[in-house]
């Protein structure tokens, strides 16, 4: 493992040598064809890891190995203590998944929707309506998920994803449908100023760069790109998508 990997966020000691992520040779497959292939990277605790490239390259699988929804085929994955997946139930309710689908019932409200959600987690609803607030959806809280725009239900999703006060964020494209508006008002609760540890895809080298502590840039399944968002520049992502 190298130095860069190895680097944890700013704060104490114990907190300097705490990882969140550790990859050793992560290998996933499908098929015949490699999603991931030999990924090894370690993400300390309060750290984000921001993952470049072009669709296909395997980004969302990595989130969903993550989050325990995938099982690697080669090599180790630990995420907050916790090897994966054979110990995945224990690490589920402290990650909060935002992916490409809200997971959300449509027919369902949004009050509906995220006091299902408080009730896998133990939540009190109290909380639901804290984040309904805080989304700036509780004038519509009582419309179903059908009824509403996609950045509305987007904004919901956000709510589902921090309702149980996750450890681990795992985003996928998290700013997708949002108007700077919305982006805004989600930023408390899945940028960087949330102070958790955070894994985010993204397209946008200009707003990844700014979320990223370390950045991992992906072509074809393999690690093109490792190092610390400091020194990386936007013409080293674009090259990721050539």
């Amino acid at each position: 493992m190298t130095d860069l990997q190895a680097q944890a966020a700013p704060g104490t000691a114990v907190e300097e040598r705490r990882s969140a992520v550790e990859l050793d040779g992560l290998t996933r497959n499908y098929g015949e064809r490699a999603a991931l292939e030999d990924v090894t990277l370690s993400l300390a605790a309060g750290r984000t890891l921001v993952v470049f490239g072009p669709n296909g390259a395997g980004k969302t699988t990595l989130l969903r190995v993550l989050a325990a929804l995938l099982r690697p085929h080669a090599g180790s994955v630990t995420v907050l203590g916790t090897r994966l997946p054979r110990e995945g139930w224990r690490v589920r309710g402290r990650i909060g998944l935002l992916g490409h689908e809200p997971l959300l019932y449509r027919e369902l409200t949004p009050r509906e929707n995220l006091r299902y959600h408080a009730r896998l987690h133990g939540v009190a609803d109290e909380r639901v309506e804290e984040q309904l607030v805080a989304v700036a959806m509780a004038d519509r809280a009582d419309e179903p998920v059908r009824a509403l725009s996609r950045g509305m239900v987007q904004r919901v999703a956000v709510a589902r994803a921090t309702l149980h006060d996750p450890d681990l964020l795992l985003l996928d494209e998290p700013y997708a449908n949002l108007d700077p508006a919305a982006i805004e008002l989600v930023e408390p609760l899945i940028g960087a100023g949330s102070g958790r540890t955070r894994v985010l895809t993204s397209h946008d080298p200009g707003r990844g760069l700014a979320e990223a502590g370390l950045v991992l840039g992906l072509r074809g399944g393999r690690v093109a790109l490792l190092a610390d968002a400091a020194s990386v520049d936007s013409g080293e992502i674009a090259g990721l998508y050539r």
